[in-house]
């Protein structure tokens, strides 16, 4: 029997406003998007997942919904959607998009209708507040003319939805009707674990953390059964995946159910740091508590694992080494992987970018005290030697390094030994030898991670010493030329037993 696509594949995500430019305002689009598709076929993904397109405001890069039926005019139309669409089928591609159902923008209709006073219980609106802040920094809560105040979890700018009213669930199945009928073979969800909030809003600390406002509820379990019956009506394995923030696997499992969720995005995976220890614990509890696993090592939230990985490193070269040896035992495991836009370029966390050029609301909401999302999503370099490397032809949204120079598609295209052609050749073998749903663990010298999957040997060596390769025929793949058959520090491998 077949297995569903969504259970291996290997899912690119597209932050569109900063992937490709074809309309020439410095923004990432749609056309952009569909442009560049013939790329994403080629580096070897299965899928790729936009992030949200819909009309919107901007306070929050698109996060901050007033209309989830259409497209933002800085994206492009519905038109260049389903075109978008259709060449991704055609190319083999998956289609995967953000659905935002923990709160919408501050211009949507309801929200509009809310401030007048009509149906406002589509909203979470108070006489009194409680304790509860931002993830973005400051109060929760925001004042309106009459006196009362609305709950946003976010910015000011994303009220939360009240998901106690059935309008709310009717609405959203509607949304997903919508898109599913255009083509759509899959949804990330946003703030999976966040839609309920306790009843009596009771005072404690901000977070992702049990005891906070964005816990998961038992409630919100009747969302994903309402949700996973529908996309279970339609032909061609449409898929979910949740991002669910959770203290423990045990909790992440109970999302993912054959009558809830395919899968979850693993941020124990994202959030270890470079030990072979850390790894295997987390792969051990993940492939032990989870039915379909996923593993990812930066998104559009996150520093990007180059810059976190380097900040460890004796080596200059240990950032990018690192991320590659991570990237083996990451296709290596079973289950689904997530790459994030220009991490098969090698780029790193952008960390100087000028206050004035900054728009992620957590720097403005903490005084830039945070800095923000801002340096991850700065746009790609796809060609040539100067901003806007090729990525449209206005000044980006957000500024590009001069550094960048040496690390676009184009140069790295032409490069046998450049990090766009290692992730190639990577996901080019994955496709071709890996086997098998289970993991043996082998022996190996301290601060290694050595482990079989079917015919493969996943090696990975996190300590500060060369150490031999276990027994194998044949080496497969390698993060750097080996010596003596030892494999570096901050080296990964792939060999067949």
């Amino acid at each position: 029997m077949t297995s569903p696509w969504w259970r291996d594949a290997v899912v690119y995500e597209i932050y569109v406003r900063s992937f490709a430019d074809a309309s020439g305002d410095g923004v990432g689009d749609l056309p952009g998007v569909t442009g560049r598709l013939p790329y994403l076929a080629e580096l070897g993904v299965d899928a790729v997942w936009l992030t949200p397109f819909y009309r919107s405001p901007m306070a929050d890069g698109g996060y901050d919904v007033a209309d989830y039926r259409d497209v933002d005019p800085s994206f492009g139309t519905l038109a260049d959607f389903d075109a978008l669409v259709t060449k991704a089928h055609e190319l083999g591609l998956r289609v995967m998009i953000d659905i935002v159902p923990n709160h919408s923008s501050i211009e949507h209709p309801w929200f509009q209708e809310a401030l007048r006073g009509v149906k406002r219980d589509r909203y979470l609106f108070r006489t009194e507040t409680n304790n509860w802040q931002s993830v973005f920094g400051g109060p929760a809560w925001t004042r309106v003319a009459d006196g009362s105040y609305y709950l946003h979890l976010f910015a000011p700018e994303q009220p939360d939805f009240n998901w106690r009213n059935p309008e709310v669930h009717a609405e959203f199945l509607d949304v997903l009707r919508f898109w599913l009928d255009r083509g759509v073979d899959g949804f990330r969800i946003d703030v999976a674990n966040g839609l309920y909030k306790a009843e009596d809003l009771p005072d404690t600390t901000a977070g992702f953390v049990s005891g906070s406002p964005m816990s998961s509820r038992p409630e919100v379990h009747g969302v994903y059964r309402e949700w996973r019956a529908l996309v279970d009506g339609y032909p061609g394995e449409r898929a979910f995946v949740g991002e669910v923030w959770t203290d423990t696997p045990e909790d992440l499992a109970l999302y993912v159910r054959p009558d809830e969720l395919h899968q979850s995005f693993n941020f124990a995976w994202l959030k270890a740091p470079w030990s072979a220890d850390a790894f295997r614990a987390v792969i051990d509890k993940t492939l032990t508590e989870i039915a379909a696993p996923t593993w990812v090592l930066s998104n559009h939230d996150v520093v990007r694992h180059v810059t976190r990985y380097g900040e460890g490193s004796l080596t200059p070269s240990g950032g990018i080494d690192r991320a590659k040896a991570a990237l083996l035992a990451m296709l290596a495991l079973p289950g689904s992987a997530y790459l994030y836009q220009g991490e098969e370029l090698g780029l790193p966390e952008v960390q100087e970018i000028p206050p004035d050029k900054r728009q992620d609301p957590t720097f403005f909401q903490t005084d830039g005290e945070l800095p923000g999302r801002d340096g991850c999503r700065v746009p790609l370099p796809w060609s040539g030697s100067a901003s806007p490397y090729g990525f449209g032809t206005g000044e980006p949204w957000l500024p590009q390094p001069s550094s960048w120079a040496l690390l676009t598609a184009e140069r790295q295209a032409a490069d046998p030994a450049s990090t766009l052609s290692f992730y190639k050749a990577a996901l080019a073998w994955r496709r071709q030898i890996m086997a098998g749903d289970e993991i043996e663990w082998l022996a190996g010298p301290a601060d290694t991670l050595f482990f079989r999957r079917g015919s493969v040997i996943c090696v990975v060596n996190c300590g500060d010493v060369a150490v031999p390769l276990p027994e194998h025929k044949e080496l497969v793949l390698a993060t750097a030329p080996l010596v003596d058959d030892l494999l570096p520090p901050d080296g990964g491998a792939w060999l067949l037993a």
